[in-house]
């Protein structure tokens, strides 16, 4: 019986932890991206054309100002285009827009750079191969 009551008292720290966390900050989203930057882009190929998604970065924004890429070799200079954080919100990095990926010629995409410009100003970087990212 004690260690039923230790294991949901410490459920109990855990919620009110994260429940303490809006996840709307970079001080509270750059240990998520960076212990998930395996995730940050995919790439699929669908209906003839390769699709690059940005989901996985688009549900830690809050924190984020920017999201730039390139694509085969070229410098992460474009900006890919996010909704704002609804911080008034009781879910402030719900994603309510279907602008979650770009749309490029099939088997086009063979590296994604990556650079996030967190709010504090640092930057995260990433680069990843086709084969790295590509969906089943």
């Amino acid at each position: 019986m004690l260690r039923i009551s230790l294991i949901v008292a410490g459920f109990a720290l855990f919620a009110q932890s994260a429940a303490a966390q809006n996840f709307t900050t970079a001080a509270e989203t750059k240990p998520i991206l960076e212990a998930t930057k395996a995730n940050w882009v995919a790439v699929r190929e669908y209906d003839g054309k390769d699709l690059v998604y940005f989901t996985h970065l688009l549900s830690w924004r809050c924190g984020t100002s920017e999201i730039r890429y390139g694509l085969n070799g070229a410098a992460a200079e474009t900006v890919f285009a996010m909704e704002p954080c609804y911080d008034t919100e009781a879910s402030p990095n719900a994603i309510k827009s279907d602008q979650i990926y770009l749309t490029e010629g099939l088997q086009s995409v063979q590296s994604v750079s990556v650079v996030l410009v967190l709010d504090d100003g640092t930057e995260l970087t990433a680069d990843y191969q086709r084969a790295a990212v590509l969906m089943p």
